[in-house]
């Protein structure tokens, strides 16, 4: 067990969920490195696509733009998120997020903590269209 808590993993190595838009991979979490308390990915939003609406009801959501520009929907109210930028997702919270600009972005997240069941942790409000 200590080899798969002690090893770097890119988005390569994981397969890409799509189904709700973008192209989200989840690095570290229960699944790669059988963690406990949260789980941290990244996901890929190009432009005029977005992460459609969701919400968590078990945890608060970290987001950090690493490149490029999105826009954060949180409970209908849109947050203009830049590069370098951060912004707290609280438990609950509804948030879509779009990538309305002209180039790719890349935004780094963080849930914590778990939900108790993995299908308990994440609540779709909107269709992927």
């Amino acid at each position: 067990m200590t080899g798969q808590l002690h090893r770097a993993i890119s988005p390569d190595d994981v397969a890409p969920n799509t189904r709700r838009g973008g192209d989200i991979r989840v690095l570290l979490g229960p699944a790669t490195v059988c963690a406990t308390s949260g789980f941290m990915g990244v996901v890929l939003v190009g432009p005029g696509d977005q992460v459609n609406e969701h919400y968590h009801p078990y945890s608060e959501e970290f987001l950090y733009v690493v490149e490029g520009s999105v826009v954060l929907d949180l409970d209908d109210v849109p947050h203009e998120v830049g590069a370098d930028q951060a912004i707290l997702v609280p438990i609950g919270v509804r948030h879509r997020l779009r990538n309305t600009g002209t180039s790719p972005a890349r935004v780094l997240f963080h849930l914590s903590p778990l939900a108790p069941r993995p299908e308990l942790g994440h609540v779709d409000t909107e269709q992927a269209s």
